[in-house]
């Protein structure tokens, strides 16, 4: 039995790895083309919502009154004075992006503000900003000019303070930050890297074999059914593994600059070898039993063609599945959840990555992918078994 099952898996190895230009656009792309394609994104993100440091803002005001101008200097902003210029002027320079914010305050700004009574109903003394919400600068340096108005307003009636003097009011840490981030997002994206890396190899090693006809050839062989089942999917989840890795190592080192120009600080040093080791576990087995649903699908299609077409329903589902790792307060406590296939895939890596796993959910998840995986391989061997599906 080992022997003819090492063999199917070097017979399969053999094919793919003697493929250089498969073996490029299977392993090595999808990780190169991830970090490149994050990359990218994440400077394009810089470049589009962040301020440079040394960006020297065209503030214009009217009527600056003497209360503002220690806050506008101590925040290094250089206001000029409209001049003989019109308000008009000045709101087509920020609609031009020529210009970054207008700054309109009544001429006796701080005699009303100080004579200002809330209980009269009156109409409070009001400051119009006008700024452009298109240009980045515009829209930055218009929301800390009011949150600087706020504060100023908050001191002229201040009856209690909010977290005065506290450093680190947020006691959750960096780790618990990087962590949640991770859990939220690497799931999903695991599972979809999963699959196409399966999608990829497997309808070929099937359906391709039977449209070429060199399945008749393996199935006359004297090599059981089921050892030929099992040799092609542990084969195939080698190779489906290698996809998924590389694909989870081109998106750990381009996650931190794609979100660099958040200000979010992501760190997979965070992560210990026992972490990684649980995580490696449960990537295997939920590639073994991506590997095993799609040969049974690809044993039914004439064709590698027809074969890629039936699997895109499996490929919503575990889009949909995926998609729920990002919903709810992290994985769910019960053991039942871990049964269900897929599913308790992106839970057990959901409980992981936060940080916060159950030892027993990830042996159950991996438990579980196994029987499945078993139970496919029985389903595929039975396929090999019926020349009517076998030679189409």
């Amino acid at each position: 039995m080992k022997n003819n099952i090492l063999t199917i898996m070097k017979k399969e190895f053999h094919r793919f790895f003697s493929d250089k230009r498969m073996v490029f656009t299977t392993i090595l792309m999808p990780g190169l083309m991830i970090f490149i394609l994050y990359t990218f994104m994440g400077e394009a993100m810089q470049s589009q919502f962040v301020t440079k440091d040394d960006y020297q803002y065209e503030i214009y005001a009217d009527n600056l009154p003497d209360s503002m101008k220690p806050g506008l200097e101590q925040m290094k902003w250089n206001v000029k004075d409209k001049k003989n210029r019109s308000g008009e002027e000045i709101k087509t320079e920020i609609a031009e992006k020529k210009a970054d914010l207008y700054m309109v305050f009544p001429e006796n700004f701080d005699e009303e503000v100080a004579a200002y009574d809330s209980s009269t109903g009156s109409m409070a003394p009001n400051i119009e900003l006008y700024y452009n919400s298109t240009k980045t600068e515009s829209s930055e340096i218009y929301y800390q000019v009011v949150s600087m108005l706020d504060t100023y307003e908050g001191t002229l009636a201040n009856k209690f303070d909010i977290n005065e003097g506290i450093s680190k009011a947020d006691l959750a840490s960096e780790e618990e930050e990087s962590a949640q981030f991770f859990a939220m997002m690497l799931p999903m994206l695991m599972l979809i890297f999963m699959f196409s890396g399966c999608t990829a190899i497997a309808p070929e090693s099937i359906a391709g074999e039977k449209e070429r006809g060199t399945i008749a050839t393996l199935l006359v062989t004297p090599v059981k059914r089921s050892h030929l089942a099992v040799g092609k999917i542990v084969s195939l989840s080698v190779i489906g593994l290698l996809s998924g890795l590389s694909s989870f190592v081109g998106t750990m080192i381009s996650i931190p600059k794609m979100m660099g120009g958040s200000g979010a600080s992501m760190d997979a040093t965070i992560y210990g070898v026992t972490d990684y080791v649980l995580l490696l576990l449960v990537i295997l087995s939920t590639v073994l039993i991506i590997i095993a649903a799609i040969s049974v699908i690809s044993g039914f299609a004439k064709s590698v063609k027809e074969a890629s077409t039936a699997v895109t329903p499996l490929m919503i589902i575990c889009m949909v599945v995926g998609v729920t790792g990002m919903f709810g307060d992290g994985a769910p406590s019960s053991v039942s959840y871990y049964l269900i296939p897929l599913y308790n895939s992106v839970q057990a890596m959901n409980g992981i990555f936060s940080l916060h796993y159950d030892l027993v959910h990830v042996v159950v998840t991996v438990a579980a992918n196994l029987f499945y995986t078993l139970l496919l391989s029985f389903v595929l061997a039975k396929l090999f078994d019926s020349e009517k599906m076998m030679y189409l």
